[in-house]
């Protein structure tokens, strides 16, 4: 049997006066102590950015200032080391060999001959390269505008789905949530704490098939005229082949619900994975056609070089970027900013 969800506003916490006989007495300090310290106010998004990318900036920084010293010229065998640094810095062998032949290119063409000339250029050929990753996504053509999430276990799929109602909730509009993630323990629920926390209806089945719970809050939201459906799938691994055909049976069963739909199908990705990732893309891609990814704990030992790999072997818009556990830790993707993030000051 299908559950419809729908949080309840908490209730008022209730007052009472003290009586006299047993009020506590004054305890605010003399005015001579020093006030107790305030909260550090949050770090604002470029911050917790470059925080989020602190292992790569600093494996690349640690590297590439002694490979740009003042001094040193440009050569063979400064290319060769350049070349192992952005390897090792998960960046991978062909969006590597991507970089080089456009800093070479770069260096001809303006007669370059210092070494401290090219980090610039580096910046700039990678920014290049991430270019046309940067793609906001547009959920307002449709309505409703059907998103289909999907990833490994672990990526952070439910808890994307809880950022990007928030999200998409302050843009005024309206969002229903499908937990078609029933196979994992506790998935159900951990999706409903995040209908609480947004007050967004969840359809969800405590046992059955993932497709059957989707189409069900398809339907439910065109009958409510909801703007945006956020469903979840369960995670599963690219060698899971079974798991991969289940998946793409989901797909099919919203294209019947909604002919060209879903709209926009997100792949979760965890940004530790490092090359990985790629592999992810690639199988996922494959079998749903991805047209959007979100790229996941940027949390300070985030393998951030890997998305320059997936640039290269399949230039799949990055929809969104992420760097913590609240709700506002979710934001479109932009290359310059990421660029800057990866790179010391």
């Amino acid at each position: 049997m299908f559950s419809f969800f729908k949080p309840k506003p908490a209730p008022a916490p209730e007052t009472s006066k003290p009586d006299e006989a047993t009020a506590q007495p004054d305890v605010t300090p003399p005015a001579n102590e020093p006030a107790a310290p305030t909260a550090e106010p949050r770090p604002g998004w470029a911050q917790r950015l470059k925080q989020g990318l602190a292992k790569t900036r600093d494996r690349l920084g640690g590297q590439l200032s002694g490979l740009f010293g003042v001094g040193r010229k440009i050569d063979a065998e400064l290319f060769e080391a350049l070349e192992t640094i952005l390897i090792t810095a998960d960046i991978g062998v062909d969006a590597t060999q991507a970089l080089l032949e456009s800093l070479q290119k770069t260096v001809r063409r303006e007669n370059l001959t210092e070494a401290s000339d090219l980090q610039a250029a580096l910046k700039q050929a990678l920014v290049d390269l991430l270019a046309p990753l940067q793609a906001p996504l547009d959920v307002t053509p449709h309505k409703p505008f059907i998103l289909m999430l999907a990833g490994v276990n672990g990526a952070g799929k439910t808890t994307t789905i809880g950022k990007l109602a928030k999200l998409y909730q302050a843009q005024g509009l309206s969002v229903l949530l499908a937990a078609g993630d029933t196979f994992r323990a506790a998935a159900r629920e951990q999706l409903q704490v995040w209908g609480e926390r947004n007050n967004v209806t969840v359809i969800s089945q405590e046992k059955g098939d993932s497709a059957a719970v989707i189409f069900d809050a398809i339907q439910a939201a065109q009958a409510r005229k909801i703007d945006v459906v956020l469903a979840d799938t369960a995670g599963r691994l690219p060698t899971q082949l079974h798991l991969m055909e289940e998946i793409k049976k989901v797909k099919r069963v919203i294209e019947k619900a909604i002919p060209g739909a879903p709209h926009e199908v997100l792949l979760v990705l965890d940004a530790n994975t490092g090359q990985n990732a790629v592999t992810q893309v690639k199988a996922f891609d494959d079998a749903l056609d991805v047209t959007g990814l979100v790229l996941t704990k940027l949390d300070g030992t985030a393998k951030g070089g890997a998305i320059a790999a997936i640039a290269k072997a399949r230039p799949i818009p990055v929809r969104y970027i992420g760097v913590g556990e609240t709700v506002d830790d979710l934001r479109p993707f932009d290359a310059r900013e990421f660029v800057e993030a990866i790179f010391p000051a």
